[in-house]
């Protein structure tokens, strides 16, 4: 999923520079919204691992 973030985010700023606006907002939006699920996700996975007992990897 970070994956698909820091593609959209690279996608946003080569069409940011090639004068794409309209593109460039739209996938910027997208890996914003893409990393903040992202974020989530992680944290409760960290926060069911600390919940069972596991030490930190």
């Amino acid at each position: 999923m970070l994956g698909w973030a820091l593609t959209f985010l690279v996608v946003a700023i080569i069409a940011g520079v090639l004068g794409f606006g309209g593109i460039a907002a739209a996938s910027a939006g997208i890996a914003k919204v893409i990393f903040v699920i992202f974020l989530v996700l992680f944290v409760v996975a960290m926060l069911m691992r600390a919940i069972k007992g596991k030490p930190p990897v």
